[in-house]
């Protein structure tokens, strides 16, 4: 950890000794990442231009948890002959610190209308190592090839390349991206199904008068090979976002996600950083070894992960109103999918809804709850519901110092009895410090 962060800071200063320009608190059509981040999703489109030469923005984000979660559960012993292991025996968890967590990101200026952004971790539940987490090039005007080239297009439109989180639902705007969790009332591990994987991708958006649209392809692939042969991921995203009156914003978005054909689609559990609640409901001989010590063999803890592997089909509508400090924010997912060893597509919902109150100077405090649920059908052919609700508040001591606290109870039903997730439950507090500039 303390390698990696020295190792930050050198190339930091490098960049800045490099370049000598003063550091840049605002890239035009750039979204903050401090507490002004704060309901923002896509990047803005603006018209206004500041560019006047090349300018890089180093920041970065800093996370730290203390858990407090108990776990329990009914499945039926499943022993080892040789060991006398019981496989479905769950790992002792107690009250302490996590991981610390923390990003690099790098923005630049390139050219007027064309900025660069990359993400690094530093610090991952996942990795132990420093490795980049994704980045993309961002087009808004095309001046590169000629002056004012479409200009009444590229007034509206905006041109996304890069291998980063494709922009599927609304939902991954809140989510904690390892140390970058500012944008996240929760502490929780995002929702129960993740939708959420860096993929080499293309997005054209056009944006008027409140309406959105998106179209999107990617090759559905975490790790890029020449070998193995897969089909292309197409999605696209239409809806609605309007600031009605000084008290009232409304939005609402549908988004779809397709992918015919690939030998390995890391959609549901492309999140390298791993979840927020560790070790809980993992078996105890798992969590015991070397791997689980770094996260990578835990790292899915408390998601569902459908398994669709070789097709899937998903999509998601998420509905955002705010009135003054109230907030409410929602997510209805349906997936269907298969793995490579199946014939027939499963399918899995879900359903999330939070509600917030914002308050204080310039809404410096926060409390609320969320609901959480997911349906779907094992491989196994048994249907499962899982259940999880948050309950917390947040402090934003500055801009880029937040403060947060929850009680969380996860809950699980219809899994198999030699299925270790068989009566499972979770629940405790969390408490989460977060620095992000």
């Amino acid at each position: 950890m303390k390698r990696n962060l020295l190792k930050a800071g050198f190339i930091a200063a490098l960049l800045t000794a490099t370049f000598g320009f003063a550091q840049e608190n605002k890239f035009d059509n750039m979204k903050p990442r401090d507490k002004n981040g704060m309901n923002v999703f896509e990047n803005p489109k603006d018209s206004v231009t500041t560019f006047d030469h090349l300018r890089v923005r180093v920041g970065g984000a800093f996370a730290l948890q203390f858990q407090g979660l108990s776990h329990k559960n009914t499945a039926t012993p499943v022993i080892n002959p040789t060991t006398g292991v019981n496989a479905n025996e769950l790992f002792q968890v107690s009250n302490n610190f996590n991981l610390p967590t923390a990003n690099l990101d790098i923005d630049v200026a390139l050219y007027d209308g064309i900025n660069l952004h990359l993400r690094t971790f530093l610090s991952s539940r996942h990795h132990n190592e420093t490795y980049v987490k994704g980045g993309y090039l961002q087009i808004d005007k095309l001046d590169f090839i000629q002056k004012d080239f479409l200009k009444d297009v590229m007034k509206y439109a905006t041109i996304k390349v890069g291998q980063d989180e494709l922009n599927y639902g609304d939902a991954h705007f809140r989510r904690t991206d390892n140390a970058y969790s500012i944008n996240n009332p929760f502490i929780a591990g995002n929702l129960l199904m993740d939708a959420y994987a860096t993929f080499p991708f293309m997005e054209v958006y056009y944006r008027r008068d409140g309406f959105i649209g998106m179209v999107g392809a990617s090759n559905g692939r975490l790790n890029q090979t020449a070998t193995g042969g897969t089909a292309p991921s197409v999605y696209a995203k239409l809806g609605y976002d309007k600031q009605v009156n000084k008290d009232l914003r409304v939005r609402l978005t549908g988004s779809i996600y397709n992918n015919a054909n690939s030998s390995r689609l890391d959609f549901y559990n492309g999140d390298r950083a791993g979840s927020r609640y560790y070790f809980v409901m993992e078996s105890a001989k798992v969590a015991s070894t070397g791997a689980a010590n770094t996260g990578a063999a835990t790292l899915n803890s408390a998601k569902v992960v459908p398994d669709f592997v070789n097709k899937m089909t998903s999509i998601m509508i998420n509905p955002f109103v705010r009135y003054k400090g109230l907030e409410f924010f929602g997510t209805y997912e349906n997936a269907s999918g298969r793995n490579l060893n199946e014939t027939d597509r499963r399918t899995y919902s879900q359903y999330s809804g939070e509600l917030l109150y914002r308050f204080g100077k310039e809404d410096s405090f926060y409390f609320g709850g969320r609901y959480n649920q997911a349906d779907g059908k094992l491989v196994s052919g048994e249907d499962i519901t899982v259940k999880r609700y948050n309950i917390g508040g947040g402090w934003f001591m500055t801009k880029n110092i937040l403060a947060k606290a929850e009680y969380v109870n996860q809950q699980y039903d219809g899994y198999p009895s030699n299925n270790i997730l068989n009566g499972g439950e979770f629940k405790g507090y969390m408490i989460e410090a977060v620095i992000s500039f």
